[in-house]
């Protein structure tokens, strides 16, 4: 995903190409990526510049319009991603493909049974898992009034914290987005944080366990033979 932000999916690119568009491309791309098995989009950043660009006037919208137009393209990605999986079911995961990665279903499949329900918060800022937890809740049967609860609470998180974030940085430092390229590169390493984290818990998880007290073979051979001695003294 982040590395083709570099590109032309790259916030200022997409400024400079679609204009005052660039909020409803933001918002077919957050839809896409939460649920449409397509998690190279850069979701995470595409909020954040959404902010900023409102902050600094290059975006002439209101912030009461940008925040629900982007929490409703989150949540209707979900439900998407949840009525694939649930359609799809078990199946799902015999599927290797370009962008269906059983790796991509096995990841997110891990982070849905450590977390539960709170997966659908958690992983909104875990890159690929918030594309494929969706689906993992379909195919695992969750119920849809439950998962829709959980969805809408981590979609809300996700859109405002990183929008506002950036609003309020374009707000407090005129000029930032002379630097949205040195931003995005930040904000993908922020993102990045929480897979770094499950791959060294999965890891250390793995590991063969060494603090178990290892016997030493010489305390056998050290200890007396007493049944010699009994059988002698009889």
């Amino acid at each position: 995903m982040h590395a083709a932000a570099i590109g032309w999916l790259d916030p200022a690119t997409l400024l400079t190409r679609f204009g005052g568009a660039f909020l409803w491309v933001g918002v077919v791309f957050v839809f896409i990526e939460c649920g449409l098995l397509f998690p190279f989009l850069p979701g995470d950043s595409l909020l954040f510049a959404t902010g900023l660009f409102i902050a600094d006037g290059h975006l002439h919208l209101p912030l009461a319009l940008a925040l629900p137009a982007l929490f409703l393209a989150a949540i209707g990605g979900n439900a998407a991603g949840y009525e694939i999986g649930r359609a799809a079911g078990p199946s799902l995961y015999r599927h290797d493909r370009r962008f269906l990665r059983r790796e991509h279903l096995d990841r997110s499949h891990a982070f849905f049974e450590r977390h539960g329900s709170k997966a659908l918060v958690l992983g909104r800022f875990v890159p690929v898992v918030r594309t494929f937890v969706t689906v993992v809740a379909g195919a695992s049967r969750m119920s849809r009034r439950h998962f829709l609860t959980w969805s809408a609470i981590g979609a809300a998180i996700w859109v405002t914290t990183l929008t506002l974030l950036g609003y309020y940085l374009g707000r407090a430092f005129p000029g930032l987005q002379d630097r949205i390229d040195l931003l995005v590169v930040g904000i993908v390493a922020l993102s990045l944080v929480p897979v770094a984290v499950e791959w060294l818990r999965h890891r250390r998880d793995r590991s063969p366990r060494t603090d178990q007290p290892q016997s030493d073979p010489t305390d056998q051979t050290d200890q007396p033979d007493h049944s010699d001695q009994t059988g002698a003294s009889t």
